[in-house]
């Protein structure tokens, strides 16, 4: 399964990022090959509005079934739940890596409405 997962820098030993939209990074990760790809988000991190749904067209350009992150706006959860992916929640203070660990052990919780109101930085 392809995963991205919000992240504070283009390692997969970064620490997963609280935002989703305004995340720097993504890291795309298949969780059967162990391969993954960090993709910029930079366009976003400072936008006036839209981050949360540019973001969600981005992951779902690059495959993802599914999404680690802190949390998820409204905009966003709309579009990743429109493209059926899967939106998993964790806490602060993890690394990608470990982020994934969890996912693969049914230890994160999946996200069925928004975990935020809306902007936050």
């Amino acid at each position: 399964m392809k995963v991205a997962i919000s992240a504070q820098s283009n390692d997969i030993d970064s620490l997963v990022d609280p935002r989703f939209g305004r995340a720097r990074w993504f890291i795309v990760a298949d969780t059967e090959t162990g391969q993954w790809r960090a993709h910029d988000n930079a366009a976003n991190v400072d936008a006036s509005g839209g981050a949360g749904v540019q973001a969600g067209s981005t992951v779902a350009s690059q495959g993802a079934e599914a999404v680690i992150t802190g949390n998820v706006g409204p905009n966003a959860h709309k579009v990743l739940a429109a493209a059926n992916i899967a939106i998993y929640q964790t806490g602060n203070g993890i690394s990608v890596n470990d982020a994934l660990a969890a996912l693969k052990r049914g230890e994160l919780t999946a996200v069925e409405a928004p975990t935020v109101s809306g902007h936050w930085a």
